[in-house]
Formats: C-alpha cells, structure tokens, sequence
C-alpha cells in the first residue's frame, strides 16, 4: 500500500509504516535540517522540503524539482505510484487551528479563516488523493479545544459528502497511550483515523489485537521499561568516540551537576538541598529504571526540562538514548544542529506505536475487504 507522510517531521510515522510493509512513496517537511534528516534515512521517500501552501498550490512543480535527478523510468514508477496513494499520514500541528469568534456557522468558514491554513492545505491533500485511510495525528488538547468545537468541525468537514468525489470519510478518535503499545514511555496523542467505512474501533482494536501473530504480539503487548530500552548503553562512552550513532551527551554546567547529583532515582527537585533551589530547579528529575519514562520532549537534553536525569548518571539524556525510548532504531541517525536534532526525536511519533497502526490498518483492509485500486 503507498502512502503520503505529510508534516513529516524526521519521520516517525513513516517509519512505523515502512516496518509494517507499506511503501511510503512522498513526504513533505518544511524545515530544512529535518527535512535533511528524514531524506537520510528514508532514501526511497522522495521529499519536498517546503512550505505546505506552495507543496499544495504548486504540486506538480514541487514533484519535478524533488526529482529532477530520477531517471524516465523511475519518475514513471513515482508517478503511478502517486495516482495510487492508499493512505495518508501526519497531522497539522494543534496550533494550526482556532475558530471564528465564539461560535462558527459553517464550516466553509473554518477552512477560509486564514489562521487554519495549516488544516486547510492537509485538507486539500486528502482531497487530492482521497484515500481509503488517513491517519491524524495530534496532542489531546485537540479534543477540548474551544470547548470541543474544533474537532466537532473537523468532523463536519470529512463526514460531508460533498467535499470528496468518492463519498464521505468516516472518523474514528481515541486516545493512545503509547506505553500500551510497547513504548518504554508514558506519551498520549491523539490519533483520528478517516476510513471509507464504518466499524467500532475499540471493538476492531480489540479482536485485532487477539488476531495477531505472536511475534507481534511480543512486541506490541510487552510493558516496556527504561531498562530495557538503554541499560545497555550507560557504560559506552558518550564523548563522541563510541560507535553507536548520536551517543554524546551534553555538558552541564556546575550548579545542574549539583543538582543532579542530590536527586535520587524516581525523585525530582524535592531532593535538593535548599541553598541550591531557584525557580529553574522545579522540573528537575531522575528517571526510573523500572519504570517507562515521562514523555520525551524537545528538551530532553536539559536538566530542568523534565525527569531526564539519567537513573544512574549525573547527565540527561543523549539524542540515542531519547530515541531508543521513542523506539527509533540504532541505525536512525540524526543530522543537524543538537537544537534541531532534539525537535526531531521529542516532536516524533513513536516508530513502535506507528507500526501498530499500520497492521490495524492492514487488518481493517483485510476484514472489510477494501479495494486497493480506485
């Protein structure tokens, strides 16, 4: 099945899609560094590094200039794929979205309203493709935003027949938790998931999850803990001499270290002696290892931006040691400034809880006997 990654990011979901078999043929990322990231590791994913207004408004260019260096039958190859897209992926950040005074009357209104252009523009892109499945993805502040009124819009607008030549979408909502899923960390999203028909999804989720083999099983039903996830690399150098790819870790100034050094495992900044508290030291913690981590965030890097302390060392995080608890594997590797490399892992989907919709996807096409050609 081919599929569409839009707000990339370094990728994630993309990569949580390409382990369950999908063929992930465009991605879109507007900033450069990830962009250059994701085109690392996802070498077979053409990429269009711009702005999602003028990937949209100017597809056909923005397609040629990505791949002006494929040769004819590669370009042809690409471009049979693209009037086959099965699904698409990614979400427009949450920021993108806000309502028209205090009530909106229709929902032509909330896709003009120039402040949601972000949706706007994701919208024209299921429009373009309309495929059998979209996967939305966004933060849970989603589902009470403006008293709820965003996502009851949103709604309106896939379940319009009107606005798509092959019918309505059906939408199904649930909050994720992604240690369930076998990520080694407490992370909720909100996944919205557009489908061409109608089914219970806890009901599906369920018989879906007795249904799968049990290597799959294995991995998906297994409580995953910080242990598991980077035990092993607390004794590898982190210097940038090892040989596992982004093990450095950052350097920490003498008051953080202090800092660290006071606060015990599964404890934060009450652990601090009192002459060396200040209105920075609120966030300090040191992670558990018996325990999934707190959700990894872009400053997963910084003392004081959350339980990152290391459970035995006096550091936070290295950039492999977030990714490993997000679930990227080894052989990821990050590019670009340590700002840029952070936003990447903390602003990611896991690659483990990605794979997991992706073989429910497949067990939904399966089941209801979707046509893969349209």
């Amino acid at each position: 099945m081919n599929v569409v990654d839009i707000f990339s990011g370094v990728g994630g979901l993309s990569v949580g899609f390409e382990k369950a078999g999908f063929n992930v043929v465009l991605a879109n990322e507007i900033d450069e560094q990830i962009a250059q990231s994701y085109k690392r590791n996802h070498t077979h994913t053409i990429m269009v590094n711009e702005d999602i207004r003028s990937f949209v408004d100017h597809f056909d260019d923005s397609i040629s200039k990505a791949t002006e260096r494929l040769n004819s039958n590669c370009k042809e190859k690409l471009y049979q794929e693209l009037n086959d897209i099965n699904v698409v992926i990614g979400g427009p950040p949450c920021q993108g979205f806000s309502m028209a005074g205090s009530r909106i009357r229709k929902t032509s209104e909330f896709i003009d309203d120039s402040r949601n252009f972000l949706f706007r523009y994701y919208f024209k892109i299921i429009q373009k493709f309309e495929p059998q499945y979209f996967v939305f993805e966004n933060v849970v502040g989603i589902l009470s935003s403006k008293n709820g009124e965003i996502l009851e819009t949103i709604k309106s607008i896939f379940e319009d027949d009107s606005n798509f030549k092959n019918g309505r979408y059906y939408l199904h909502i649930k909050v994720f938790k992604a240690e369930e899923y076998g990520v080694p960390q407490q992370r909720r999203r909100v996944i919205i998931l557009g489908t061409k028909f109608d089914f219970d999804l806890d009901r599906e989720l369920k018989l879906m999850r007795e249904s799968l083999p049990t290597e799959l099983q294995s991995v998906f039903n297994r409580r995953e803990t910080i242990r598991d996830a980077i035990f092993d690399l607390k004794d590898i150098a982190t210097d940038g001499s090892s040989s596992v790819p982004n093990h450095v870790s950052s350097k920490h100034n003498g008051i953080a270290l202090r800092r660290m050094k006071q606060i015990i495992a599964n404890e934060n900044w009450q652990s601090l002696d009192e002459e060396i508290h200040s209105v920075h030291s609120g966030a300090y913690g040191r992670m558990d290892w018996d325990k999934p981590s707190m959700t990894i965030t872009t400053r997963f890097d910084t003392p004081s931006g959350g339980r990152f302390t290391h459970p035995d060392l006096d550091r936070t995080l290295t950039a492999r040691e977030a990714a490993r608890i997000q679930t990227f594997p080894d052989d990821f590797i990050f590019s670009g400034s340590k700002t840029s490399i952070c936003k990447q892992i903390g602003n990611a989907v896991p690659p483990r809880l990605a794979e997991f919709l992706a073989h429910f996807i497949l067990y939904l096409n399966s089941k209801y006997n979707v046509n893969e050609n349209k």
